[in-house]
């Protein structure tokens, strides 16, 4: 690779912008990241397609919040607008475990230091602009401000917040993939400016401009009266003092979140209304290669030489295939945000990106993942788009597989081969989850079922880095249910298939799966019998979480009602850091120091059978 100039980056400084000759920008951009120029960031991706439409745009990653907030003034004020993410997380997710604790690092930040964002970022970033900048346009987005837009519960101050709108005091809100919204607003924005002659875009401006843009949201400060396309959710007030109009108003943002023809969304607040706009179409293949062909340096920024960032590390050898997920578990904010409709890229999109990673110093021939949120579905679709259209399932395999659903894996095993013909590919493996029970779904047609095994086998025999990533994520059939996810039957059944492929080929792999304690439903007797079937298995259990409650997910309104809000029963749910640890040790029942503790637990529980079957 040819020596990479600092010009080749967005600009991060001014100096930066200085060398390019620009004495104003149209748009500044502020991340909870680090600037990392590659398709998987969002502040890159969002920062090329921008400057693809000829507008001058800057990042400024990880401002200091702290001092005189110097960061935010280096810039200037933007003629457009400003543009804010937390990252690619949620910037409380980020910090915190489940116990609450301090994560061991920052997977976003140069050498994993924890210091470099704030708390609630997206709110710290905006009101730290409309403090300096008071009447210039403040554009959130990213997952943070897409998951918090309307009333969501907050695990780490257990509250009901209200919509991150009124909390940040920005302009406009973009929820979802950014990309359709963004240049929508860019170029509502410029025309204006263009045509008015005005050195700068106002706030007041930009607000009436973007009222009706797909996919975004807003806070007016008066009361509207609902037309015949929207829907209206009880008000913030009604929700802090009922947890039943919580639930229900949760259950109206997903069945609008997953349809094709979405309603409006209002929630009154003490402020006004907030107002969320249904989402644009699912991208086309054309609209998403156009994001991922972009000239992205696929490396992080100058400044961080000899810095590590862990989360440029797991994906610098990745492509990622497809966005969205239709699988809908009740506790991934992944699928919430992506959406339950697949867009694709095209297998030359694909081809070219990896053409890209071959010329990186460090690559030797080997791919970590060719895959997406799940790794198996891409190029599926319902066959029928009508039918679609008049779908609001969360899921288009939960609680069964819907029959217009086209499961055809012949598109992956096609791309696969491709992929693994190029010259400087040694081996491609799948490190995204797989939905087996996908792989072990019968259609009733033979093609597509044929077409399955061949994937499963393909997929087993050469594309597993010596360990496979699946998901069962419980073993209860309570528990699996509300998790939205398959019987662990199915689980047995996979695993039969790969210790028979692995055997039939003199492979030597490991099945790694995937587990999560104190969901809701989950209690320490179905952890224990979690422990025992697992242990029958031969598993010792590595890639384990404890659940955290996420804004906006079906799993955490269960977690902070309490009800199921889809049929208003009760649940239990772990709550105090000792009910959740008391389900988590479990899943460690082979160290020594777990034992004795374990077993006066199942003694108390009188499950004789369990300590039999644990032997512990």
């Amino acid at each position: 690779m040819s020596e990479r100039k600092i010009t080749d980056w967005l600009p991060t400084t001014r100096k930066e912008a200085d060398m390019r000759g620009w004495d104003t920008l149209d748009v500044v951009m502020f991340s909870g990241d680090a600037y990392v120029d590659h398709p998987s960031f969002g502040a890159a991706v969002i920062g090329r397609l921008l400057e693809a439409e000829g507008l001058r745009v800057a990042i400024v990653p990880q401002p200091n919040w702290q001092d005189d907030l110097r960061d935010f003034k280096k810039m200037g004020r933007p003629r457009l607008f400003f543009g804010i993410s937390a990252g690619c997380m949620d910037s409380m997710v980020n910090k915190y475990t489940a116990a609450k604790r301090f994560r061991s690092e920052d997977a976003y930040s140069p050498d994993g230091k924890h210091s470099m964002r704030p708390e609630y970022a997206t709110t710290v970033y905006s009101t730290a602009l409309k403090k300096l900048f008071p009447d210039a346009p403040v554009v959130i987005g990213g997952i943070e401000a897409s998951m918090r837009r309307f009333t969501h519960y907050d695990y780490w101050q257990d509250t009901l917040k209200k919509s991150i709108l009124a909390d940040s005091g920005a302009d406009v809100l973009v929820y979802g993939m950014g990309e359709q919204p963004i240049l929508s607003i860019a170029h509502a924005l410029k025309e204006d400016i263009e045509k008015s002659g005005e050195e700068y875009m106002t706030a007041a401006r930009a607000s009436e401009l973007t009222r009706d843009i797909r996919q975004t949201g807003h806070l007016l400060r008066q009361a509207i009266e609902p037309q015949e396309n929207d829907r209206l959710l009880f008000p913030h007030q009604e929700c802090l003092k009922s947890k039943e109009k919580q639930a229900a108003n949760f259950l109206a943002i997903e069945k609008e979140s997953n349809r094709v023809n979405a309603k409006r969304l209002i929630q009154p607040t003490d402020e006004g209304c907030v107002v969320v706009n249904p989402p644009f179409p699912t991208m086309t293949t054309e609209q998403l290669d156009h994001s991922f062909d972009l000239p992205y340096t696929r490396l992080p920024h100058p400044k961080y030489k000899g810095k590590r960032i862990p989360a440029y590390d797991m994906i610098k050898f990745s492509v990622n295939i497809h966005r969205g997920c239709f699988g809908g578990c009740a506790f991934c904010t992944i699928s919430a945000h992506q959406g339950k409709f697949i867009a694709n890229r095209s297998t030359g999109s694909i081809i070219r990106e990896i053409k890209e990673i071959a010329k990186l110093p460090d690559f030797k021939g080997y791919l970590s993942d060719l895959g997406g949120p799940s790794a198996n579905m891409y190029m599926m679709k319902g066959r029928n788009s009508e039918l679609c259209a008049k779908c609001s399932r969360h899921s288009c395999i939960q609680p069964r597989v819907c029959p217009n659903l086209n499961m055809d894996h012949t598109p992956l095993l096609e791309l696969y081969k491709e992929v693994d013909a190029l010259p400087q590919i040694k081996k491609s493996f799948i490190g995204s989850g797989v939905r087996y029970d996908m792989l072990l779904h019968k259609t009733g047609d033979k093609a597509l079922d044929e077409a399955s095994a061949r994937y499963t086998e393909e997929l087993i025999r050469n594309h597993v880095s010596g360990r496979l990533k699946v998901a069962p994520e419980h073993t209860n059939e309570n528990v699996l249910k509300l998790m939205r996810k398959p019987p662990f039957k199915l689980f047995h059944e996979f695993k039969r298939i790969f210790d028979n492929i692995n055997r039939r080929y003199s492979l030597k792999q490991q099945i790694i799966p995937y587990f999560i304690s104190s969901h809701p439903g989950s209690t320490v007797e179905s952890m224990a019998e979690l422990a025992a079937e697992t242990k029958q298995l031969n598993f010792h259990l590595e890639q384990v979480q404890d659940f955290t409650p996420t804004p906006m997910t079906m799993s955490t309104e269960m977690y902070y009602t309490g009800i199921n809000p889809e049929n208003k029963e009760s649940i239990y749910c772990a709550r105090s850091m000792r009910d959740k640890e008391a389900q988590r040790m479990f899943f460690f029942w082979y160290k020594p120091e777990e034992r004795k503790r374990l077993r006066d637990i199942l003694k108390k529980m009188k499950r004789n059978d369990l300590i039999q079957k644990m032997n512990i």
